[in-house]
């Protein structure tokens, strides 16, 4: 294996995490996960020759994996199967799956499932405590835009989980 991939595969192992919430957060279903972690893996060895060093890897990645989530999903809308249906919260379902954190956490990414893919990448990259600077930086926003974006996604999140009777 040459230096190339060995330096990309190392790279991708200390930041998998980052892959792997972006596709909880973008994808609902295990399969599409699966397809969309492909889909950005393949996507950030494509684009690897063009990473500087200029900025953190982490942070080079979310752009890359945050922009193949976003055309994954417009692509998978045009799918005349993929019409997404209304999520029904289940509560004795998401009370019995798990302990108490875990079932608060499922129904938060439910919930974010319901949010536009431009605010899935807000409170993505606010949930991984993103200076607003890299965060307006990633999406190509002000600063000042990315606060209130970040306030009304907070707001919305908190209306789609009373909407269902849940609290945190």
């Amino acid at each position: 294996m040459d230096t190339k991939e060995t330096r990309f595969l190392q790279l991708i192992g200390e930041n998998k995490g980052i892959l792997f919430k972006i596709c909880k957060i973008y994808q609902d279903d295990p399969d599409d996960r699966n397809d969309l972690l492909q889909e950005m893996t393949l996507q950030l060895w494509l684009a690897f020759d063009s990473f500087r060093g200029d900025s953190k890897f982490s942070s080079w990645m979310y752009r890359v994996a945050l922009n193949t989530a976003i055309v994954f999903f417009k692509k998978q809308k045009r799918r005349p199967d993929s019409e997404p249906l209304p999520y029904q919260f289940d509560k004795e379902e998401e009370q019995s799956a798990a302990g108490e954190k875990e079932a608060q956490l499922s129904i938060f990414y439910k919930a974010v499932q319901q949010l536009g893919k431009v605010e899935k990448a807000l409170i993505y990259l606010y949930m991984e405590d993103q200076p607003y600077e890299e965060i307006a930086a990633s999406l190509g926003i002000t600063e000042g835009n990315v606060r209130v974006r970040i306030n009304r996604v907070k707001n919305k999140l908190k209306e789609i989980i009373k909407t269902v009777n849940y609290e945190y």
